[in-house]
């Protein structure tokens, strides 16, 4: 029998402990291309082979994102979403999957939401944890402790740039998995994977025994495959978010996509 007592980001552990390969985990924009289509392809993204979703938030200046998933967080913008119908929709996502959901939001959206409501609401909402790009670790106290009393899982981000001291400081804070950049700069298609992705996630398994899930220009079962064989998650972002841009269904689409993937992944 499934445990009950289980807090979000112990759910969000388990969806890695209990892996036989590395997990794909699909990058969504929160309400793109609508509401409703959002929810469809959330779902179809789970059946697909799915294993945990990354949600982003939409905000008007997302400094991580590269034009693709620019140009889809400025749409449902422009149809008026608010936070509160973000985290509503997370909700439909989460109860329509049975996926872990990991929210992905900039700093001055939960500033002005309020740290401990934003988390609190993020739970309630069945999403097990939160990536916040432009927040640093050394900053991040606050937040941590909203996201401990709400019991979600900060997770955080480490760069090709991180001194070995920064890397013990993001191990020592993070929750639930530490995301690599694969590459330096915004999100986006690239035709090949650096190695130095491998070499960053050796240096994150020195400071810690979280997993480690690799994101930033990963974009083809190719890709995916080389990234599984070292990292315990493979994040697929720009690439999903163009399929929906460019398809007439979407949900169909997007699970074709993740079907590769997660073939792609099995095999590493």
């Amino acid at each position: 029998m499934a445990r009950t007592d289980l807090t979000p980001a112990q759910r969000l552990d388990d969806a890695f402990a209990e892996r036989d390969a590395a997990l794909v985990m699909p990058f969504l924009v929160c309400g793109y291309p609508d509401s409703d289509t959002f929810v469809d392809i959330a779902k179809a993204t789970a059946e697909a082979g799915g294993g945990v979703l990354e949600i982003g938030i939409p905000f008007s200046d997302p400094i991580m994102d590269g034009p693709v998933i620019q140009e889809a967080t400025n749409a449902v913008l422009a149809k008026g979403q608010r936070t509160a119908d973000a985290i509503e929709l997370i909700a439909r996502a989460a109860e329509a999957t049975g996926r872990p959901l990991v929210a992905m939001t900039y700093y001055n959206l939960i500033f002005r939401y309020g740290l401990d409501e934003f988390a609190r609401a993020l739970a309630d909402a069945g999403a097990t944890g939160a990536i916040v790009p432009d927040l640093s670790v050394e900053d991040s106290g606050p937040w941590r402790d909203a996201c401990a009393r709400a019991g979600i899982a900060p997770v955080f981000i480490a760069a090709q740039t991180s001194t070995p001291e920064r890397l013990k400081a993001i191990a020592e804070a993070a929750r639930g998995f530490v995301y690599a950049a694969s590459l330096l700069g915004v999100t986006g298609i690239r035709e090949s994977m650096d190695e130095r992705a491998r070499t960053l996630v050796a240096s994150i398994r020195e400071q810690t025994d979280l997993p480690v899930a690799v994101g930033i220009g990963v974009s083809t079962p190719e890709h995916a495959r080389a990234v599984a064989s070292y990292a315990d998650g493979v994040i697929v972002g720009t690439a999903v978010v163009k399929t929906i841009a460019g398809s007439s269904s979407p949900a169909r689409d997007v699970a074709s996509l993740v079907t590769d993937l997660a073939t792609a992944v099995r095999s590493a």
